[in-house]
C-alpha cells in the first residue's frame, strides 16, 4: 500500500477509535486498520463495478435504443416510452421516474443502497446527456439483442457494485413481501403491464422487439449476476464465528442458525467442536456480508450457494440493512 494512504488511514483509525471511546492499543489499532483497508478496498471495487456499468447501460441506450424508438422493460422501459412520445430529455426521465423507487429502497435495503443507487443513477443521466455515442446499427433484429445485451450487462455490473441503476427490483422486494408473489412474478407482471402501453402508443412490432430487448437484458443480467431474484444460502465456519453471527443478526437484520461441528480430519471422540453458522442472504447483501466478515476473520471459511426464493421467519418480515 502507498505509504501516504496508509499514513492517513492509520491517522484515520485513530481518530475512530478515540470516538468510539475505545483503547488505543496496537491490537484494537491493527484491527481497526485492517477494517478500514478493507472497507477502501471494498468502495473502490463497488466503484468500478458502478463506473463500468452506466458505462454500458448509457452505450446501449446511446448507441441502439434510443436513436431507433425503442423502448425497454422496468423503469428504463417507462423512461423510454415518455421520451419517445414527449421528446423530454432522457437523463431526467431516468432520475425523476427512478426516485420514487429509490425512497422506497431507504425502507426495503438500506441507506448505502440508495446513496449508491442515486449516485449511479445520476452519473447514468449525466452520461447519456453529455456523451454522444455513435449509432451502431439500424438493423431492428441486431437493436434489440445488442441493445439488451449492453443494458443488461449495465444493470448486472451495477446490482455487483451494491447498486441499481432500475428501481423496478426495489418494488418487487417490497412487493414479494406484502404478497404470496415471488419477486420475479411481479418484474415479470410489471413489464408486461409496459408491454402492453408500448404496443398500444408504438405499435406491436416495437413491442414484441421491445420483448427481446428485455429477454437479452434478463438472460445478460442472470449471466453476470446469477438472477438478482435468488437468495443466497451462507454457510460460514470461523473461530470468530459469535462476532459473525452478531453482525449477521444487528446489522442485516437476517436470522442465522447455529451448528454444532467437527472437522473431518480430526478424531470424532477427540475432536474439538466448533460453530458452523448458516444464513439466508440476498443478492444485494452479499457483498456487504462478505467485506464484514473479512474485516473480522479474513481467513474464514465459507460456501454460498443459490436459492430461488424463500418464504416465512425473518427473510421478508425484516428490512436489509
Amino acid at each position: 500500500m502507498h505509504p501516504f494512504l496508509l499514513s492517513f488511514l492509520q491517522k484515520l483509525a485513530s481518530e475512530r477509535l478515540k470516538s468510539q471511546r475505545r483503547p488505543l492499543t496496537h491490537d484494537t489499532m491493527a484491527l481497526e486498520l485492517r477494517s478500514l483497508v478493507v472497507e477502501v478496498r471494498s468502495g473502490v471495487k463497488s466503484l468500478f463495478f458502478m463506473a463500468l456499468g452506466v458505462l454500458s447501460a448509457a452505450f446501449g441506450l446511446r448507441g441502439f435504443l434510443l436513436p431507433n424508438d425503442f423502448i425497454d422493460g422496468g423503469v428504463t422501459g417507462i423512461s423510454l416510452l415518455v421520451q419517445v412520445q414527449t421528446g423530454w430529455n432522457l437523463g431526467i426521465l431516468l432520475v425523476a421516474i427512478n426516485l420514487p423507487f429509490l425512497v422506497l429502497g431507504i425502507r426495503v435495503i438500506s441507506w448505502s443502497f440508495a446513496i449508491k443507487s442515486i449516485f449511479a443513477i445520476a452519473l447514468l443521466a449525466i452520461v447519456v446527456h453529455s456523451i454522444a455515442f455513435p449509432v451502431i446499427t439500424e438493423d431492428k433484429l441486431l437493436i434489440a439483442v445488442f441493445g439488451g445485451f449492453f443494458l443488461g450487462l449495465g444493470i448486472g455490473l451495477s446490482i455487483r457494485g451494491g447498486a441499481v441503476i432500475d428501481g423496478t427490483e426495489v418494488l418487487a422486494v417490497f412487493l414479494s413481501r406484502k404478497t404470496s408473489l415471488t419477486i420475479g412474478d411481479i418484474i415479470l407482471i410489471f413489464n408486461l403491464l409496459i408491454f402492453t402501453v408500448g404496443a398500444w402508443l408504438l405499435g406491436i412490432e416495437i413491442a414484441l422487439y421491445a420483448i427481446l430487448t428485455y429477454l437479452a437484458a434478463s438472460k445478460t443480467v442472470d449471466f453476470i449476476i446469477d438472477g438478482i431474484e435468488e437468495y443466497i444460502g451462507v454457510t460460514i465456519i470461523s473461530p470468530a464465528s459469535t462476532a459473525i453471527r452478531e453482525i449477521i443478526i444487528n446489522r442485516l437484520g437476517r436470522a442465522c442458525t447455529v451448528y454444532l461441528g467437527r472437522g473431518g480430519k480430526e478424531d470424532p471422540a477427540l475432536g474439538a467442536t466448533r460453530d458452523i453458522l448458516f444464513a439466508v442472504v440476498t443478492r444485494l447483501e452479499i457483498t456487504q456480508l462478505k467485506t464484514e466478515i473479512e474485516k473480522i476473520d479474513p481467513a474464514a471459511f465459507f460456501i454460498m450457494s443459490s436459492i430461488k426464493d424463500t418464504k416465512g421467519g425473518m427473510v421478508k418480515k425484516r428490512p436489509l440493512h
